[in-house]
Order: structure tokens, then sequence, then C-alpha cells
């Protein structure tokens, strides 16, 4: 199964726009939705018309923007913001003292995005790929059992020995206490027509997630090509919430 997953669904009303259009389409089949932003409540709303199915995207580095934000969370998140933007080391370096503060804004947005949609989210991954930073991973910030986004997919060559180390043992810990995609990959490392032909062939003996932006320009006008129509057009599709339960 191909679970083609847009990320940044209400960021912006152009990333919204973008995303019903793609979905209407057949060129996505699911997507990532941001809360607490101006268009979360607008994405929400479309996105729940269409049918488009819908995870959160947990969002530690960028600002909350929308209306009606309380003080404490607002505090809280620009702080827990400024820590995640400080250093690129903040992302593998475990500090006990942000618990207390993840704890609360990752159930602030779960809470909200449940509200907004009406239902619980079908996965859990974050912008910049923070959900995988060792303080929500070691805090265990998000509760197991749910879905989650897993570390790209590299192959022997892509990247040194000791970065595909790092991601393996962090996604041998995932796929024991979360459910999880086996390959994931971006469509924007992947525009080579030999390389995406090999990613959409796993999809028919693996699960396979590939992350795009329609918001992006480039992105959206080759996921409206015919290239990338014919490619996917004849393996199986789904989202996260119909990734199998452990036995």
């Amino acid at each position: 199964m191909l679970i083609i997953n847009a990320d940044d669904l209400g960021r912006s009303e152009k990333a919204t726009d973008n995303f019903i259009a793609c979905y209407s389409h057949g060129l996505i089949s699911s997507a990532s939705a941001m809360v607490f932003m101006q268009e979360s409540q607008r994405a929400a709303e479309l996105a729940t018309t269409a049918g488009l199915d819908t995870g959160l995207h947990l969002n530690l580095t960028l600002a909350f923007n929308g209306p009606n934000l309380r003080p404490w969370l607002r505090e809280q998140h620009l702080s827990i913001v400024g820590y995640f933007c400080s250093s690129k080391w903040a992302q593998i370096i475990y500090n006990p003292l942000l618990k207390k503060r993840l704890d609360y804004v990752f159930k602030a947005q779960y809470d909200e995005y449940c509200r907004l949609f009406n239902k619980e989210p079908a996965q859990i991954d974050g912008h910049h790929h923070m959900h995988l930073s060792m303080n929500i991973i070691f805090g265990r910030i998000i509760p197991p059992g749910l879905c989650i986004r897993r570390n790209f997919s590299f192959g022997s060559g892509e990247k040194d020995i000791l970065n595909r180390f790092y991601r393996q043992l962090v996604d041998k810990w995932l796929v024991r206490n979360y459910r999880c995609t086996d390959y994931f990959f971006s469509l924007e490392t992947s525009y080579d027509p030999q390389r995406l032909s090999k990613i959409i062939g796993l999809a028919f003996s693996f699960n396979v997630e590939l992350m795009v932006h329609p918001e992006r320009i480039e992105t959206f006008n080759y996921l409206m090509s015919n290239h990338y129509r014919d490619v996917i057009k004849d393996v199986p599709k789904g989202t996260y919430r119909m990734l199998p339960h452990p036995v």
C-alpha cells in the first residue's frame, strides 16, 4: 500500500486549496494537519467535507498564529519553539526540563485536532520531523500504540554509516511501541523517474509512505503532471488507519 501523505494542511490558505485540489484528483491519499493556525478551522472543514483522512502534524518549531489562543499555551509553545530552533543539536539531545511543557503542548494540539475534526488523528508526524526528537521519544510524550511516522528510508551509500545506524536504532524502538509503515520517502527527493518508480514498486509488497508538500508550486505542478498520474495509477493507495494492528 502507498500512503501519499501531504504535510502542512492548514498552514496557509494556499496550502489548503492545493491539498483539496490534489485529493479531488486522486493525487494524494491523506494529509497531516496543523492546529492553532489561522487556516486550521477552514482546512478542517474542507478536508472533512471532501473525505480526506488526516493526521496531526505536531508543531514544535513554528509559532502559532491562530485566533483566541490561550496566553499560557502560546507562552509554553514559544519556549519550546525557541529551544528547538536554537541549535541543530536540540533534536538529538534529551533535556528532561522540557518534559512537562512538551506534555502540555502535545496534549493541547492533540485535543485541538480532535475538536476540529471530531475524531482522533490517523497518525502523528511532526513539522521538521520533531516528533522524532529525543525529547519526544525518551520523554514518551506520544502515547504508545498510535500510528507514527518513521525516519526517512535510505539505502547503502545515501547517508554515512553513523547516520543510518542512528536512524535504524530509532526505527527499531518505534516499531516496538507504535504502528509504522515499512518505508518512508519524500517526493521532493524523488522527482527522478527511476527512483520514484522504485518507491512505487515497493508499495506492491510493503506499506510505504510518500511525503509531499502541495503548497510548494514545483511540487504541486509535478503532482498535477501526467507523468506522476501514470506512475501512481495502478498502485494500491491508503491511509495510516489501514495499517494492520499488532497481533
